[in-house]
Formats: C-alpha cells, sequence, structure tokens
C-alpha cells in the first residue's frame, strides 16, 4: 500500500511538470487561435466598422451574406474547384508518387524538380501566370498565333475563359500531395509485397489492393489540404482577375478583403466564420471518407 501511495505522488508530480511546459503553449494557442475565433464569431453579428464600438444588428450579415449574388457565385466556385481539387488536383499528385515510386531513371532528379513550383509563393506563381496568358504578349497566345494569326482571347478577363485560366494557376501544384503519398508508399513493408506477388497479385491488382489502401491516410491528408487551399484561395485570384470578369472566378476570401477594406469588419468576420464552418465540415467528411482515425496495418 505504501508503494502505491509513493507511487501515486511520484505520478502527480510529473503531471504538474507536464503542466507546467504546456503551460506557455497552452496560453500562446489561447490568444492566437481561440480568443480570435471567439472574436470573430461574437462581432459576426454586429455593424462595426474599426472605429465605433460594435453594434448588434443580429443575424443581418448573415442575411445580407447568403442573400448576395457574389456569394452564391463564391459558394458555386468553390463547389466545382473542390470537385477539380478532389480529382484532377490530388489525382495529379497520387499518379505523380506512383511514378516517382517505381523509381524510373532519374527520379531522384524529377521528385526535386516537382518541388520548385512549392519554394515559390502562390502570389509569385500567380504572376507567372498572368504573364503566359497576357492577350498580347503572353506565351500561350503566341504559340496559338503561329496557327491563328488573327487568334486573341484575354484568358483572365473573358467569360468563360477566366474560370478554367485561374484554376490551372493551382491545377498542377500538387507536389504536397505527391510527397505525403510518396512517404507512405515508400514506407510500405516489402514484405507485404512479396505476399501479394506470391498470392498471383499483378502490377494493377498490387496497386488497387494493397498499395492504394495502405495509402488512404495520407491521400485523405492531401485532398483535405487541397480543398481547404481552395477556401481560403486569394492570391491566385486576387492578381489575376480580381473576382472577375463579373462573378465568374469570386470567392469567399476575396469578398472577405473586399468587406475589410471597405472598414465592414462585422460583414467580414460573418464570411469568416461561414469559412471556418467550411472548413470543419469538410474535415469531417474527408476524415470519416478515409477512416483517418483508423490504423492502417
Amino acid at each position: 500500500m505504501t508503494k502505491k501511495k509513493k507511487y501515486g505522488k511520484v505520478q502527480v508530480k510529473n503531471f504538474k511538470w507536464i503542466y507546467a511546459f504546456l503551460l506557455p503553449t497552452i496560453i500562446i494557442f489561447v490568444m492566437f487561435y481561440v480568443q480570435p475565433i471567439v472574436v470573430m464569431l461574437t462581432t459576426s453579428f454586429t455593424k462595426w466598422d474599426g472605429f465605433n464600438d460594435p453594434a448588434f444588428n443580429g443575424i443581418s450579415n448573415y442575411i445580407k451574406l447568403f442573400t448576395n449574388s457574389a456569394s452564391a457565385a463564391s459558394i458555386k466556385n468553390l463547389i466545382l474547384w473542390s470537385v477539380i481539387a478532389m480529382t484532377f488536383h490530388v489525382g495529379f499528385g497520387v499518379l505523380t508518387a506512383f511514378v516517382l515510386y517505381l523509381k524510373p531513371h532519374g527520379w531522384k532528379f524529377t521528385r526535386s524538380v516537382f518541388m520548385i513550383p512549392n519554394i515559390i509563393s502562390a502570389a509569385a506563381w500567380a504572376l507567372i501566370y498572368r504573364f503566359i496568358f497576357n492577350d498580347q504578349m503572353g506565351v500561350l497566345n503566341s504559340v496559338i498565333r503561329v496557327f491563328n494569326k488573327d487568334f486573341s482571347v484575354q484568358w483572365f478577363y473573358q467569360s468563360p475563359y477566366a474560370f478554367w485560366a485561374v484554376t490551372l494557376t493551382w491545377l498542377f501544384y500538387a507536389v504536397i500531395v505527391t510527397l505525403i503519398v510518396l512517404n507512405d508508399l515508400m514506407a510500405i513493408p516489402k514484405e507485404l509485397i512479396e505476399a501479394a506477388k506470391l498470392d498471383g497479385a499483378n502490377g494493377w491488382q498490387l496497386i488497387r489492393f494493397v498499395e492504394l489502401p495502405l495509402c488512404r491516410i495520407s491521400i485523405g491528408t492531401g485532398m483535405l489540404c487541397s480543398i481547404t487551399s481552395r477556401i481560403s484561395m486569394y492570391e491566385a485570384i486576387a492578381l489575376t482577375t480580381a473576382g472577375g470578369p463579373g462573378d465568374d472566378t469570386m470567392s469567399l476570401s476575396v469578398l472577405l478583403v473586399r468587406a475589410i477594406t471597405d472598414y465592414n469588419y462585422g460583414f467580414a468576420n460573418a464570411i469568416g466564420v461561414i469559412m471556418f464552418l467550411i472548413g470543419l465540415l469538410v474535415m469531417y467528411i474527408v476524415t470519416k471518407a478515409f477512416r483517418m482515425n483508423d490504423s492502417i496495418y
């Protein structure tokens, strides 16, 4: 009994030290994460210009948000971009990971080159595409004019081209997905692969029934990163189309920044709350769909 008591005291002391070391992290987390979320949520029900005290206006900001044509276009674009992200963007990243996993000649060099777009900032990447799609001296139009001298399309300023031009600025920017999936592929025990081959599995069956299921969590993580990036996407739009033409490329993040520049912080925070809730919903759906809380092996 005495030994148990002493052991219990040691355990309590250890917990005190653990809490002491965790306290700075908890304080920082509350100050920079929890507190801003609480402020965003409470002020989303107010009319606030940043100079005067917030004035409670009920759900007016949310009514304005859901009855606004620009907001409807933003939600529609977000859904389309999310579908494209889940299929083509993540699919391209996974396909590249499997190609690199086969270790073809020069695969290490290819992997390094594939990292370059990730080093370049999203703003710089958007400016590069702005030059590529320039209607007068852009690379794309110059190549097309070799076959059709009279061709002239303003890719970022004409509908329906603008939406797809903005989409192309991030569509093949899938290095995160590739690296996460490639890491999981490299970690698959060789014994499992050999056992599957002994059972008569061919190349496609290995991918479908062994390798893909074992990469389930990494693919889910890549999909989560891809979709949440579409929710917060700003630079690619702001530096190319600014949400136009009309509302063809409008996003919630662009609407949020516009509300901030108009000193309409209550409305901006209402948009922020909706973006936050959409992010939580996406996280829940992807986590459940890919059973990310379950062990793979």
